[in-house]
């Protein structure tokens, strides 16, 4: 397949056309996330069954054709680890991909390998031999040399063969279902990445009062605002744990907002009235409007429960094959532990209990709750060496 680097617009039009024809295409990018707000697209990297291509965004500025196609649902797409290319989907096409293929996610509903790298996948799946990730590659700079755009287009070279070999292990085990529901969810989830109280995952934040935390949830928010109009990366606005300083401290003027250690760097000077304005605010918040602090007493036990959950999970998905880390997170036990123990029905039902994912383990570790299993050791060599039986009142 000739390897081409698309720099005409007229040019990047044709192989949307080609695209859209074929019905289904390899998609990657390469990006640089450490200069700007968010990831810089630098390259687009497309291949069908007849063709491969990249296109150079800095010369082909309207990519509109592309993100109609991806998110039109009427092209097949697959990705390997598309968490980026669902996020530029989203951000530069302003809508959520339509129909989308995940090889990686894929691969952790066949086996338990879980992320695993494309260069891995491919010497699994079609036993050849890739070169590797360009991880040290400056994609921003121009010229590009041929090798890297050959880098480039072969991380998405083998990808449709890998999807049909991949399509057909889901069919055959009953699982294609489960992958859609699952690609589903990982859009919906990035979706909703705009919507996340992200200042609750500042470092030092749970150990915050709830007026302390209404100050932080400002400052974070100027920080954003102020990151977002720069085209800088948040942190490089302002450090993660000055903002947390500044929620305990709280300083009412410049002379107690500079006296706060680092605080004298000569941006962050310039920046004093938006901080200090963002401090009031957070100190004028009516007292019911500010967030809750979420630290209950049955944290400690409720963690002692994630854990024995997670060795039945980690048990049961080996039986099954599938990853452990496609299946549930520590935060997925944690809200089952709430749900069924502590009865705390608030938010949507645990995701444990929903779809194919209640079909894998939520029968299992309700009942391990419930205290109507029993455990033991079976075959100690067996990569699965649990046995979980019900007791005489399990139905």
């Amino acid at each position: 397949m000739p390897h081409r680097l698309i720099t005409d617009q007229g040019r990047f039009e044709e192989l949307c056309e080609h695209i859209h024809e074929t019905g289904e295409v390899a998609f990657d990018t390469e990006f640089l996330s450490e200069h700007t707000y968010r990831p810089e697209l630098c390259l687009l990297q497309f291949a069908t069954r007849d063709r491969s291509a990249a296109v150079d965004p800095f010369e082909v500025r309207d990519l509109s054709s592309w993100w109609k196609l991806m998110a039109g649902g009427g092209v097949n797409v697959v990705v390997h680890g598309g968490r980026e290319e669902v996020r530029f989907c989203l951000w530069l096409g302003g809508a959520r991909p339509g129909r989308l293929f995940d090889t990686q996610i894929a691969e952790g509903l066949l086996s338990r390998s879980y992320p695993i790298s494309y260069t891995s996948l491919v010497m699994r799946t079609l036993d050849k031999k890739t070169h590797g990730k360009e991880t040290r590659t400056d994609w921003r700079r121009r010229p590009l040399t041929d090798r890297q755009i050959a880098y480039a287009i072969e991380d998405v070279d083998f990808l449709l063969e890998i999807h049909g070999k991949q399509a057909g292990a889901l069919e055959s085990r009953g699982r294609t279902a489960w992958a859609r529901t699952k690609f589903d969810r990982f859009i919906g989830d990035l979706e909703q990445e705009p919507n996340r109280e992200s200042w609750r995952r500042l470092p030092g934040a749970q150990g915050l009062s709830t007026r302390e935390l209404a100050v932080a949830r400002e400052v974070f928010q100027w920080r954003e605002q102020e990151a977002l109009q720069r085209n800088k990366p948040a942190r490089r606005v302002f450090r993660d744990d000055l903002i947390i300083e500044l929620a305990r401290r709280q300083p009412h003027d410049l002379n107690e907002l500079l006296a706060t250690r680092d605080m004298n760097r000569s941006d962050y000077k310039r920046s004093a009235p938006e901080m200090l304005s963002a401090i009031a605010r957070g100190l004028a918040l009516p007292r019911d409007q500010c967030p809750a602090v979420k630290r209950t007493e049955k944290d400690q036990d409720e963690q002692i429960l994630a854990q024995l959950l997670s060795i039945a999970l980690a048990n049961r998905c080996a039986q099954m094959d599938v990853a452990v880390g496609i299946v549930g997170t520590t935060a997925d036990l944690r809200h089952l532990a709430r749900w069924h123990v502590y009865n705390d029905r608030s938010g949507e039902t645990p995701r444990l209990l929903q779809g194919w994912r209640a079909e894998v383990c939520g029968d299992l570790l309700e009942k391990v709750l419930d205290g109507k299993i029993s455990l033991r050791i079976g075959d100690p060599f067996s990569d699965h060496p649990l046995i979980f039986e019900c007791r005489d009142e399990c139905p």
